[in-house]
């Protein structure tokens, strides 16, 4: 049997000294796994749907304004958009306000995507939220907002927050 080496440092307290923190970030990763999940079925990759639901609201739009919305990285939209307009859920067509402009939009072929889309957060959410009464789910949704809110505020001087933000409000139906 080999000996086990001494770890090079002392055990972690970060774990301890941050519980919430921990596990918000499993369940963040475990949601966005799960979320792969249900989104495969409908022939998604986990973020596209924010796309779309992005383009059904606002209809056409710039790439640029589409990545400020959903708050990922430009080249990670941009391999999206490409997978979407292969699928036929997306078009580009030129921007008749500016000759070197690209708008984006949705189209008709996508709009059967939609019901697939609600039909897959939906049953996401009851997947997370199983065993959760109304009540129980209503003080989660509270607390989780709060929680955003206190990020929201200690992060708001960070670029990638900001698209962040407008990312949640579009996809609460605001933007």
């Amino acid at each position: 049997m080999k000996a086990q080496a001494e770890p090079a440092c002392p055990p972690s307290t970060a774990k301890r000294r941050g519980p919430v923190s921990h596990t918000v970030s499993r369940v963040a990763r475990l949601h966005r796994i799960a979320a792969g999940k249900v989104l495969k079925k409908a022939g998604l990759y986990p973020g596209q749907e924010f796309v779309m639901m992005y383009l059904w609201d606002a209809g056409a739009a710039r790439q640029s304004d589409i990545i400020k919305a959903v708050g990922l990285d430009p080249s990670t939209v941009t391999k999206m958009l490409q997978r979407l307009e292969q699928a036929g859920h997306v078009q580009r067509r030129p921007d008749p306000d500016d000759r070197r402009g690209v708008l984006v939009e949705a189209t008709e072929t996508s709009c059967g995507l939609l019901a697939d889309v609600e039909q897959a957060w939906g049953d996401l959410e009851d997947q997370t939220l199983a065993g959760f009464d109304e009540s129980d789910r209503a003080e989660l949704a509270r607390l989780l907002g709060r929680v955003e809110a206190n990020l929201r505020a200690e992060t708001a001087d960070c670029p990638e927050a900001a698209r962040a933000s407008e990312c949640t409000e579009a996809a609460e139906g605001g933007s």
